[in-house]
């Protein structure tokens, strides 16, 4: 189970071991294969992973903050950044 949040048409996730350090198997398994299934209760999505970097970084950080007043505090307990890991919808091409 991974708690995310939704924004627009994208899920954005903190990638974290609880607050502890290392990175989460789910995490690097996405950095090697990006393409994933995500299991929603509306239903499954096709996503593709990406650490969110630069402004969208910072804006998805923002709103997690809006939901977490403490993300700060705990996020200095691990000596590495978490990344925030975007899920956009993969789009299907037939051919």
């Amino acid at each position: 189970m991974l708690g995310y949040l939704e924004d627009g048409p994208n899920l954005a996730a903190l990638a974290m071991n609880g607050w502890g350090q290392g990175e989460p198997a789910w995490w690097l398994n996405l950095q090697a294969h990006p393409q994933a299934r995500a299991q929603l209760a509306d239903g499954t999505r096709e996503v593709v992973a990406h650490a969110a970097t630069g402004a969208e970084r910072a804006r998805l950080s923002d709103l997690w903050r809006s939901l977490d007043k403490d993300l700060d505090g705990y996020a200095r307990l691990r000596s590495t950044e978490t990344a925030v890991v975007v899920f956009e919808p993969r789009i299907s091409v037939e051919g």
